[in-house]
């Protein structure tokens, strides 16, 4: 079953590359239709150009359908159909005829990575132009090119994906990821298939504590809008979650915090980490750059936390054509992190405050929790004694004060030990939540 699941992932990210991803248009659109082949609850939103969020405002809506430069010989040098980031996102049409000296002016390339195709945006600013390696910029050969860009421009929509998971509580869960960039495996396509398979996971289990809230978003301007249109709401409901993206590389784990820094998405996430034995680095919140800047911003607060594994910004093909499944995202790389992320939510579901419902310590025999005879606990645990024993840890810090996470942490074991020890009490009547 884990199998077939890693190989599905695996092959949902990779097919989400054919898709020309922006804040707007077509291949967003489209990214979202896939999604929703695999949510059929999954809702694609609409908002027009103009809707003002805050200090922002939804873009026009941008398309293309054709792009390249012929070189002095009439051949093509470079084309939209091989890669999408050979055109700066958001440029409007052109079609001329151009010198060396002045198409230099409109090509973006990056020496410290002459080999890469750099990742370029203009979505605020009305331009054009091109993104080539710099091996390829620099034996561009004097003459005249001819360039186009076939695009459109004009007022449309911006669309999102949201999707609700109900729970028992009225309380949620957030989940969020963005569909805006282009071919790229790691900053782009992992955190969606990440995400999406996250919540196929959820969907298909008994209904959990928590409500599971999740959106699918442009960046920045898809999660401003989403704050604009549902804060109130998100306010009152929102007590945990989760923003998703660079999950795709097996090189290391990633956590960056909410602003905060100690809500329980905090807490639960490095728990995890720490207890999964994983190799990971703690980025300070001055290291943001992802929707957690909006999701946690002053005014806003909501407890969003990032778990990732090469961060953003972090690995040498970030924001470049490199960023693909060949250097960067691999079949391990996705699945660990669904397992992971999985694990934090779950380590949320099933955090609770027990209080122990017995003066002093219970008399364990009573409930045939106890056998003197080989020292074993026939909740299947082997401990050399009371002192080190998850079940009479547990009882021990039932204050109704200190949370399941804490009292884990406390006892030094990993939270997801103690589901089905505080479930058995709960049974006995020995504590209650």
């Amino acid at each position: 079953m884990l199998t077939a699941v890693s190989s599905q992932l695996y092959q949902f990210c990779k097919k989400l590359i054919i898709y020309n991803r922006s804040l707007t248009g077509g291949g967003t659109k489209k990214t979202l239709y896939e999604i929703k082949k695999n949510l059929k609850t999954l809702k694609i939103i609409s908002v027009p150009t103009g809707f003002k969020a805050f200090d922002w405002e939804v873009p026009k809506e941008w398309n293309i359908k054709n792009a390249y430069i012929l070189g002095p010989n009439g051949k093509k040098i470079i084309d939209l159909k091989n890669n999408f980031l050979h055109v700066v996102g958001y440029s409007h049409s052109i079609n001329a005829k151009i010198s060396l000296e002045n198409l230099k002016k409109k090509i973006f390339s990056n020496p410290k990575k002459p080999n890469s195709i750099p990742y370029v945006t203009s979505y605020y600013k009305k331009d054009w132009g091109f993104c080539m390696t710099h091996n390829q910029k620099v034996k561009l050969k004097e003459g005249t090119y001819q360039v186009f860009i076939d695009s459109e421009l004009k007022n449309g929509v911006m669309n999102y994906g949201e999707i609700f998971i109900p729970g028992r509580s009225k309380k949620e869960i957030f989940l969020s990821t963005y569909i805006c960039h282009p071919q790229m495996a790691n900053n782009e396509m992992s955190g969606i298939a990440v995400t999406t398979f996250i919540l196929k996971y959820f969907m298909n289990l008994p209904k959990q504590k928590y409500s599971i809230r999740a959106v699918f978003v442009p960046e920045t301007i898809g999660s401003i809008v989403y704050l604009k249109k549902n804060l109130k709401e998100l306010k009152e409901k929102v007590i945990a979650g989760f923003n998703i993206t660079c999950v795709g590389d097996e090189r290391t784990y990633s956590y960056l915090p909410s602003r905060n820094g100690n809500t329980i998405s905090d807490i639960a996430a490095k728990h995890v980490l720490k207890w999964s034995k994983l190799k990971f680095t703690e980025y300070s919140w001055n290291e943001r750059g992802s929707d957690e800047r909006q999701y946690c911003s002053p005014g806003i607060d909501l407890p969003i936390a990032s778990i990732m594994r090469s961060k953003y910004g972090e690995y040498p093909e970030y924001h470049t054509s490199d960023d693909n499944f060949e250097k960067v995202v691999t079949k391990n790389g996705l699945f660990g992190s669904y397992l992971l992320i999985i694990k934090a939510i779950e380590a949320i579901q099933n955090n609770c405050f027990p209080k122990s419902l017995i003066k002093c310590e219970p008399f364990l025999s009573r409930y045939n929790l106890y056998t003197p005879f080989n020292k074993k606990y026939s909740h299947n645990h082997k401990f050399k004694s009371s002192l080190t024993d998850p079940l009479f840890n547990l009882i021990s810090n039932s204050d109704g004060r200190t949370s399941l996470i804490e009292i884990a942490e406390k006892i030094l074991v990993p939270v997801w030990e103690l589901y089905n020890i505080i479930n058995l009490l709960k049974k006995k009547n020995i504590i209650k939540i």
